[in-house]
């Protein structure tokens, strides 16, 4: 289900993951909150064990940043999940170490940017971020490692053209919105993983690949960060050329992604990263994952779906 708001812009309302409802001060989300609150302090806690700093990144919906393009929708963006978990994650100094708040950072670069008459932070018609949202993301993880963030990613190549994007994708006259995909790879090149990334590829099918895509890449310039670096990530991170884990690859010396929320503590404890970041989209918290993810059986399982025996 979607929302049409002012000016073509799309808001996703319903789905598997009733959107729009998390926006209600109920007791079911109150008591998910908790449990993520419970659980991203026993990540601190292990990842320290680890010699490693954890960090924690939720993207925020469209529906906790644009409210002035609503026209009609009958919402709260003051109970975004997304805020009312990092006001509980406050509580605690680990707490707020580990919160890197996109809601306040990305809210006021809305209001700068109308102000120029500038680019949006998500695209009207789709559920993604476009590259101002994840280059602000980018910098804030940046600032909250102590890295320091490449300044030219804007001008690197990219690729302009005309596109039906996911939410448009629902109406019975799809529009067309225009896509700037950059491609941010330059000094990174993968070097590991990217077992399924390949197999999916040469199938022809690498859009259906979502948790179990990985990656890892290595940066030699002598500009790198020495950190390595362990990203659990979705589609705001991905594994293509023009999102947060390419920035993030172009930034520091090692970095490992993996598609999943789901912690896998015995790749971590292999790798020994100096950093653990997870990146999720903010509809996905109803979901509080086990950290029981097996990246290795997810792998082979999804090989063998995707080419099985005769």
């Amino acid at each position: 289900m979607y929302h049409a708001g002012k000016d073509g812009w799309l808001f996703l309302t319903g789905g598997t993951n009733e959107v729009a409802d998390q926006y209600r001060r109920a007791r079911p989300m109150d008591r998910v909150l908790q449990q993520w609150r419970r659980q991203i302090l026993r990540r601190i806690r292990r990842c320290r064990g680890l010699g490693a700093r954890y960090l924690h990144l939720v993207v925020p919906e469209k529906l906790s940043l644009y409210e002035d393009r609503f026209d009609g929708l009958s919402l709260d963006p003051r109970h975004s999940p997304a805020r009312r978990l990092g006001a509980l994650l406050r509580w605690s100094w680990y707490g707020r170490r580990a919160w890197i708040d996109l809601v306040g950072p990305m809210r006021a670069r809305r209001d700068e940017l109308a102000e120029r008459g500038g680019s949006a932070l998500h695209y009207r018609t789709d559920t993604h971020w476009n590259i101002h949202g994840c280059l602000l993301a980018y910098r804030l993880v940046c600032r909250a490692c102590g890295a320091t963030p490449r300044t030219d990613f804007l001008e690197r190549p990219f690729q302009e053209f005309e596109a039906v994007l996911d939410i448009g994708n629902k109406l019975d006259e799809p529009p067309l919105e225009t896509v700037r995909n950059y491609d941010l790879f330059r000094d990174a090149e993968r070097v590991g993983g990217g077992t399924l990334i390949d197999a999916y590829t040469a199938a022809g099918r690498l859009g259906e690949l979502h948790v179990g895509a990985h990656a890892v890449y290595r940066n030699r310039s002598p500009e790198a960060d020495p950190r390595t670096l362990v990203l659990f990530g979705d589609s705001c991170a991905n594994f293509a050329p023009n999102g947060l884990t390419a920035m993030l690859a172009e930034t520091f010396r090692e970095v490992h992604f993996i598609w999943s929320a789901n912690l896998d503590w015995g790749y971590i404890e292999r790798v020994r990263p100096d950093l653990v970041l997870c990146e999720q989209v903010e509809r996905f918290l109803p979901r509080v994952p086990a950290d029981d993810f097996d990246l290795a059986a997810v792998e082979a399982e999804k090989r063998a779906a995707l080419d099985p025996a005769p």
